[in-house]
């Protein structure tokens, strides 16, 4: 007993000083504004929650709008839209009230029906609130997506020159306007995106600026005597890697602050996408797409201040708190488990390594509940993660206390022969069964489709260390092993070797994630108690 509460302190310890660790606020640089100081611009969009653009139905209400061109007025000297229609088209009047200047935004798809509404609505814009109006960006990203040509694009941007007074240019990624020069004649100034995250090449936090200027001077080069704008710089607050580039709060701060930095010293303009998070975007690019907001998108408040420190896990004491709880209810189930019994330190150090897997990560797996799910199939899986993460630990303690073998997996999924089994070893079974389902998932989905696929190494690794531990710990039942554990490590085993190249060795979360699937491919090879 008393080498247990030792363990016990020992891992409580240890929780709480990962957490604090985690918890700690990143320095930033010197504040790139000036206090009082403005951005230059920033995207916005004005949908909120389910909201959502792909709703052809949808107006947004001035009132909307209006609370947010208010608060965002505070920080940014102009506002970004995309398209002129769903109530969007009010933004120019309203950003009027707040001396709010506009990108004002015409959305092209290619489908001449639908884009004449947009130029239209978008010219009589430009021609009621000239004083309002910076610029008409017409079209956004449409030769990325191959809905128009090069010679189109610039013909329908020459016809809208010809309407307005105003400043006309067009937005896409950098490379689209290397690809079709054609462009760059019929618009007033170049707007080019540059998202580091999004790169062929990811580009790590740490170089995002450089990449930034990089990007920048080979446009200036490409077309003299044409400013170049950034429309779109940014990066995400969470969501999963891409190689090197780890969405978080402190990168994001710091990013953002870099190129703002830079803007000021080379003299040029930033449009930082973006002003609030955008959920409706998650349908299309997973937890990171909705995650650029410079303010949350449910508190609608700032995510950081310049030139402050930022916690990536601001809650670290609730979740530190939290993760010491759960490994009190480990040893209690252990303790309980072997209460009759004199318990070797050996099974101590096992009940250690389990209360450590839960305690330090049930945390971070809480977390990421409302961030990774979207719509009801991802809500479920994330809770049984969470579900997972939480009773595992406590089950498998048990069992080694205890010493039950695992059970076979033709075992667990046999009505009859389940209801033969004592409490725990039908629980430990299901535990089995359970991580074995939610890994082979989320496996598959990062072989088969994998860009917008998160790595829920947190919960996956809590739940998958105490079933490992049991393996090392507990004598193997008598038999074979099965044919349904074999499939699993196979399958287990394959998809690492696909991952971990894919991925690359930049990308922590993926090897984090895989080092837990090969703990689960060497549990499942151990299991015995098959029959011939």
């Amino acid at each position: 007993m008393r080498v247990g509460l030792v363990c016990l302190a020992a891992a409580a310890a240890i929780i709480v000083g990962f957490w604090a660790w985690l918890g700690a606020p990143v320095s930033m640089p010197n504040a790139p504004l000036s206090p009082g100081e403005k951005l230059w611009c920033m995207s916005y969009a004005p949908f909120r929650g389910s909201q959502t653009p792909y709703d052809p139905d949808i107006k947004i209400p001035a009132a909307q709008i209006d609370e947010d061109l208010r608060q965002l007025a505070k920080i940014t000297d102009c506002v970004r839209t995309y398209s002129d229609d769903q109530g969007i088209e009010q933004a120019p009047a309203i950003a009027a009230k707040y001396g709010l200047k506009v990108l004002q935004g015409i959305w092209l798809s290619g489908k001449r029906d639908k884009d004449a509404i947009q130029i239209r609505a978008g010219v009589e814009l430009a021609n009621r609130y000239p004083e309002t109006i910076r610029a008409l960006v017409v079209g956004n990203e449409v030769l990325l997506r191959g809905e128009m040509s090069g010679a189109d694009l610039a013909s329908t941007l020459r016809a809208v020159k010809a309407q307005v007074k105003v400043p006309v240019t067009y937005a896409d990624v950098w490379e689209f306007w290397l690809r079709n020069p054609e462009v760059a004649s019929a618009v007033n100034f170049i707007t080019i995106h540059i998202l580091p995250y999004w790169e062929d090449l990811p580009v790590p936090a740490a170089q995002a600026a450089a990449h930034v200027e990089a990007i920048r001077r080979k446009l200036a080069a490409a077309f003299p005597g044409k400013e170049i704008v950034i429309g779109e710089v940014g990066w995400p607050s969470a969501g999963r890697m891409r190689e090197g580039a780890l969405p978080s709060r402190a990168n994001q701060a710091r990013v953002i602050q870099d190129v703002l930095a830079l803007a000021k010293r080379e003299h040029f303009k930033v449009n930082v996408i973006e002003s609030f998070d955008a959920p409706w975007k998650r349908a299309a690019e997973g937890t990171v797409g909705g995650h650029w907001g410079l303010l949350d998108g449910t508190t609608r408040a700032p995510k950081f201040a310049w030139g402050a420190a930022v916690s990536n896990h601001p809650d670290w004491l609730w979740q530190a708190a939290g993760g010491v709880l759960l490994a009190v209810l480990t040893f209690a189930a252990a303790f309980t488990a072997g209460r009759r019994q004199d318990i070797p330190a050996s099974l101590w150090l096992a009940i250690t390594a389990n209360a450590l897997a839960g305690g330090l990560l049930i945390g971070w797996a809480v977390e990421n509940v409302g961030l990774e799910s979207l719509g009801v199939g991802l809500w479920v899986r994330s809770l049984m993660l969470v579900a997972a993460a939480t009773l595992t630990p406590i089950v498998a303690s048990a069992a080694v206390m205890t010493q039950k073998p695992m059970p076979p997996l033709a075992a667990v999924l046999s009505v009859a022969t389940l209801r033969k089994s004592d409490r725990l070893t039908a629980a430990l079974g299901l535990m089995l069964v359970v991580a074995i389902v939610l890994s082979l998932q989320v496996a598959l989905g990062l072989v088969f489709d994998p860009r917008y696929k998160d790595f829920p190494f947190a919960p996956l690794t809590a739940a998958i260390v105490p079933l490992f531990v049991h393996s090392l710990g507990v004598a193997r039942a008598p038999g074979l092993r099965g044919a349904a554990e074999t499939v699993g490590a196979v399958l287990l085993a394959l998809s690492i070797i696909y991952i971990v190249p894919n991925e690359t060795l930049a990308n922590w979360q993926s090897l984090w994630l895989c080092a837990a699937f090969a703990a689960l491919a060497l549990t499942l090879f151990r299991v015995r108690g098959a029959r011939d």
